[in-house]
């Protein structure tokens, strides 16, 4: 989460036509104050039961290690459907960042200044 705050103004446009929601299933109250310690400047939601996540498939059987998430990642598109997964979002690979962005580009293109 903190790559995508550093990156939050190049990446995802300070905003700008890109709304970035990040899911997990922790409690609302523990989202809010990482939140707010961090300084993230996106949105989080709680998905304490892990409803949503089993629903597109972020979760996996670990066998002995129980199940656990794989950091997936959903593009939108304006009209509301998935346009891209990522799956799993490799976040502490740098060319992520780089994949990811020209999703972002090739599903909402940026506007000519």
């Amino acid at each position: 989460m903190h790559a995508y705050r550093d990156q939050y103004a190049q990446l995802f446009r300070d905003g700008q036509d890109i709304v970035l929601i990040a899911i997990s299933t922790d409690s609302v109250d523990a989202l809010q104050s990482w939140a707010e310690d961090d300084q993230f400047q996106f949105l989080f939601a709680s998905d304490v039961g892990g409803v949503v996540g089993q629903q597109y498939g972020a979760f996996i059987d670990r066998g002995d290690r129980g199940i656990m998430d794989n950091r997936s990642l959903f593009i939108v598109d304006k009209e509301g459907r998935i346009a891209e997964v990522m799956a799993p979002f490799q976040e502490i690979d740098p060319v992520a960042y780089e994949e990811l962005g020209k999703a972002l580009d090739r599903i909402a293109p940026r506007e000519e200044m």
